[in-house]
């Protein structure tokens, strides 16, 4: 459970509107890229028609370019003291998410387009997803059934967990080749196990990162497979990504992989009783790690050794879990890893150093 880096692109230049802020990007064909864009499913009428009562009348020509439409919605954000913890870290960079995407452009081109007229349909269209955001409190990756990973879009709905691991961000850092990689050559990989696939985001941009590597991806629930096929669908990898309904490794066999990352449930008792509203439309399943957060993360370290070649290594999120994973495993040389918003929330493991 994390953020996502595109969002914070258009946050920056919606506050700004001077250089633009480069997300690092996956590589993709060109022609998978144009068809990368999620098709949008059809949303019940009592989704779609969100009372507006609550919100001031706004008259025609009042709100005219993106960003005011942007300025519009923080306001909003704040006067209902939104959370935003999915993909998006504040109300600028969630308005210009849901404004960008409601006109179909990439939250990446907010600048481009900051000052540019919206025509009356498509406010119409802005004002309503941003009072659906207020008054249902429902994700805003919900809303528009995309969610965005190192720049690349998936398709989600509340089948899965909003999709903002820090993971996607490591695979690019710290799998590189060079002298600090974890791994030497990444094009040596041939194969990744992703546990706990939700929307199959990671198992996609582990399909990127390591291009010769067949993928496997498992998860416990039914449901979010069928979002994960998508896209894998998508992103034309069913040749490379193979998707397994199964309870961790058990439906693997004694398969073993150069590389296993996990983002797996990992919020504990006071987490869950914590969690803002906006979370309790998302998978209970997907969250809950047992009393202390580590139910699951302490089969996978016992299990992962059986699944890892013997040059092979584990990812795992456990996001603030720190201090109960070292309380847990002492003697575990756990290799924390930070990314640019987080701090010792991810670990790494050699196979050879795994008991």
């Amino acid at each position: 459970m994390a953020k996502t880096t595109t969002a914070k692109t258009a946050s920056k230049a919606a506050k700004a509107k001077t250089s633009k802020a480069k997300t690092p990007r996956a590589k993709t064909p060109s022609q998978t890229a144009a068809k990368a864009k999620p098709p949008r499913k059809a949303q019940p009428a009592a989704k779609r028609a969100a009372p507006q009562s609550a919100f001031p009348k706004v008259a025609p020509g009042q709100l005219q370019t993106l960003f005011d439409y942007v300025r519009y919605a923080v306001s909003r954000f704040a006067e209902a003291n939104l959370a935003f913890a999915h993909g998006t870290t504040d109300p600028v960079a969630e308005a210009a998410f849901l404004v960008c995407d409601t006109l179909y452009l990439h939250p990446e081109r907010f600048e481009e387009f900051a000052t540019a007229r919206v025509t009356a349909a498509e406010g119409q269209q802005i004002l309503d997803v941003i009072h659906q955001r207020v008054l249902r409190r429902i994700p805003a990756a919900y809303l528009v059934n995309k969610a965005y990973m190192l720049g690349l879009p998936f398709y989600v709905d509340e089948r899965v967990i909003v999709p903002r691991s820090y993971i996607g961000e490591i695979l690019g850092s710290h799998f590189e080749g060079d002298d600090g990689s974890l791994i030497g050559d990444p094009e040596s990989v041939e194969s990744v196990l992703d546990l706990c696939t939700g929307s199959g985001c990671l198992a996609v941009l582990a399909s990127q990162r390591f291009p010769n590597a067949r993928i496997d991806a498992v998860d416990l629930s039914p449901d979010a497979l069928e979002v994960a096929a998508e896209n894998i669908d998508i992103y034309e990898l069913q040749d490379r990504v193979t998707l397994y309904q199964g309870d961790l490794f058990k439906p693997l066999g004694d398969t073993r992989y150069d590389l296993i990352i996990s983002n797996p449930p990992y919020v504990d008792a006071q987490g869950m009783a914590e969690l803002p509203d906006e979370c309790l439309f998302e998978p209970e399943l997907a969250f809950y790690g047992g009393e202390d957060g580590l139910d699951i993360v302490r089969r996978i370290l016992a299990e992962a050794k059986q699944h890892l070649t013997a040059q092979g290594g584990l990812l795992c999120e456990i996001g603030r879990g720190r201090d109960n994973i070292d309380a847990a495993f002492p003697d575990l040389p756990l290799l924390w890893l930070d990314t640019e918003e987080s701090e010792a929330e991810v670990f790494w493991i050699a196979a050879a150093d795994l008991t």
